[in-house]
C-alpha cells in the first residue's frame, strides 16, 4: 500500500499555507491593537484638551477677580527697595552733615530737626511699631524714620498716602496704619504736658500780658473753626451739615498772644453753632467745679477773681466772656471795640496758623472713621504748641512775669455743700449782669489808659 499520498509537494503545501494564515491573524490582530492605541490616544488627546481649557478659563477668572493686599492669591509683591531708600533719607536730612541745610528740613518737617528727633524717639519708645524689624525672609523692614517722615507728608503737605511711595518706598497701606499709630501716640506722650489747661503759673503769666495789652484778667480768645469732612458716611451727612452745605466737624479752641493753644474740643457735627459747643465743652468745668487755679486781678479798683475769654458776638453775655460792641457810638466805645476786635484776633490767627502748618486739617478730611479725625487734629494742635515753644523768643519783653504761688484748694466733704457750692459757681459763670458790669469796667478802663498816654 501507497501512503504517500500526493508526495513530498503536497507536505510542503501544506504547511506553508498553515504559517501563512498564522501570519495573517496576526497581522490582524497587531492592526487592531494598532487602532486601540490610536483611538486611546485620541482619548487622552482630548481629556488633556478640556483640562488646559479648564485650567485656562479658571487662571483667567482669577486674573480678573479683585483681591487686595495680605498673604492671598493675587497679592502683588513690588520690590520697592526700601533698604536704599532708607539710607537716602538717612543721607538727605538726618546725617551728621546732611544734604539738605536746617531751613529746608524746618520748610519740610515744619519743626526743627531738634524737635522732631524727640518727638521720634518718644513716640518709637512708646510703640514699637516705629521700631525697625526683620521680615520673615530676614530682610530690614521699614525704618522708624520712613514711617514718619511720610506721616509728616501727609501732616505738612495734606498729599494721599499713595504720593509718599515715590520718595519713601512705602505701601499706601502702611502709610495709613502709620498715620494713625503716630497721632495716637502723639496723643497719648504729649497731651497731658502740651494740651493742659493753664496752671497757676500760667494763669499769671496769661494775667500779666492781659494787663500789658490793656485787658486785665484776660486768658485768651475764644472761638470755633469747621473742619470738611469728605467721606462723612452718608446716613451722618445731614446731621453734621453746616451753613456751608456740606458735612463739618467744629474745633473750639482758647489761644493766647503766641498763638498757643490752651484748649481744643473737637468733634461735634457741623450743624451746631458756636452757642452748642461752648455748653457741650469742658472750657469752664474746673472753674465751676472749683478746682481752677486763682485769677485775681483789679480794674478801677474792683477786685475781681476769676478771669475771661474775649469772644464775637454770638457767644451768651455771661461774666466769662467779653465780647465787642456792635455798633460803638461815641469815643470810649469804639475804642473798647477796637482793642478787643484787635486782641481777639489771637485765636483767628491761630486758625490760621494751624492749617498753614499742617496742610491735612486745611483740605477735607479722608478718613471714615470719626475717632481718627479726632486723633489727627489733636495731634496737629498738640505739634503746634510744641513747634511754638521751641521756637518762642524768651527774650521778650511781654514775657516777664513773676512765679505765682501753689493755690490753696480747701476740699468740702459735706456732698450737699459742695452741690451747692457748684450751683453757686455756675450762676457766677452766667451771670448777665456781672457780664455787662465788667464790660463796661473795661472800656473806663481803656479809656483811662488812651487818655493818660495821650496827655
Amino acid at each position: 500500500m501507497n501512503f504517500n499520498v500526493g508526495g513530498p509537494s503536497h507536505l510542503q503545501y501544506s504547511i506553508s499555507s498553515s504559517s501563512s494564515d498564522s501570519e495573517n491573524d496576526d497581522e490582524v490582530r497587531f492592526s487592531n491593537h494598532l487602532q486601540g492605541f490610536d483611538t486611546q490616544a485620541e482619548v487622552i488627546t482630548r481629556m488633556c484638551d478640556n483640562n488646559n481649557r479648564l485650567w485656562a478659563h479658571y487662571i483667567a477668572q482669577q486674573n480678573n477677580q479683585v483681591t487686595h493686599g495680605g498673604s492671598i492669591p493675587g497679592h502683588i509683591v513690588i520690590n520697592r527697595d526700601r533698604e536704599n531708600a532708607d539710607r537716602n533719607l538717612f543721607t538727605d536730612y538726618f546725617a551728621e552733615n546732611p544734604r539738605y541745610p536746617d531751613s529746608m528740613f524746618r520748610r519740610r518737617f515744619r519743626m526743627g530737626r531738634s524737635l522732631f528727633l524727640r518727638i521720634f524717639n518718644a513716640v518709637a519708645e512708646h510703640d514699637n511699631y516705629f521700631m525697625q524689624r526683620r521680615d520673615g525672609l530676614g530682610r530690614l523692614g521699614l525704618s522708624g524714620l520712613q514711617k514718619m517722615t511720610a506721616v509728616f507728608r501727609m501732616l505738612a503737605y495734606g498729599i494721599a498716602a499713595d504720593a509718599t511711595d515715590e520718595y519713601i518706598k512705602i505701601g499706601e497701606s502702611t502709610a495709613i496704619q502709620s498715620l494713625k499709630k503716630f497721632c495716637r501716640a502723639v496723643v497719648e506722650v504729649f497731651a497731658e504736658q502740651y494740651l493742659r489747661s493753664p496752671n497757676a503759673n500760667d494763669v499769671a503769666r496769661l494775667l500779666h500780658i492781659g494787663k500789658r495789652r490793656g485787658f486785665s484778667g484776660m486768658l485768651g480768645s475764644l472761638d470755633c473753626m469747621h473742619w470738611k469732612w469728605k467721606n462723612c458716611p452718608t446716613a451722618w451727612a445731614g446731621q453734621y451739615a453746616g451753613r456751608s452745605g456740606s458735612p463739618t466737624i467744629i474745633l473750639e479752641a482758647v489761644a493766647d498772644y503766641d498763638l498757643w493753644i490752651w484748649h481744643a474740643y473737637f468733634g461735634l457735627p457741623g450743624s451746631n453753632n458756636d452757642i452748642n459747643v461752648l455748653e457741650a465743652s469742658h472750657l469752664f468745668a474746673n472753674l465751676a467745679e472749683g478746682i481752677a487755679p486763682p485769677a485775681h486781678y483789679v480794674i478801677q479798683g474792683k477786685e475781681y477773681n476769676m478771669g475771661y475769654y474775649l469772644a464775637d458776638g454770638i457767644y451768651p453775655k455771661w461774666s466769662t466772656l467779653v465780647q465787642s460792641i456792635h455798633d460803638p457810638r461815641g469815643p470810649k466805645k469804639k475804642l473798647f471795640a477796637m482793642k478787643q476786635e484787635g486782641c481777639r484776633k489771637d485765636v483767628e490767627r491761630a486758625f490760621g496758623v494751624l492749617p498753614s502748618r499742617f496742610a491735612i486739617v486745611a483740605g477735607p478730611a479722608r478718613f471714615w472713621n470719626k475717632n481718627v479725625l479726632h486723633d489727627i487734629m489733636t495731634a496737629c494742635i498738640i505739634m503746634h504748641n510744641m513747634i511754638i515753644e521751641d521756637e518762642r523768643d524768651v527774650d521778650a519783653a511781654i514775657e516777664d512775669w513773676m512765679e505765682a504761688p501753689t493755690p490753696e484748694v480747701e476740699i468740702v466733704v459735706d456732698e450737699n455743700t459742695r452741690f451747692q457750692e457748684f450751683l453757686a459757681r455756675h450762676r457766677q459763670i452766667k451771670d448777665r449782669e456781672a457780664h455787662i458790669a465788667l464790660r463796661n469796667t473795661l472800656i473806663d478802663h481803656l479809656w483811662e489808659e488812651y487818655t493818660n498816654s495821650e496827655n
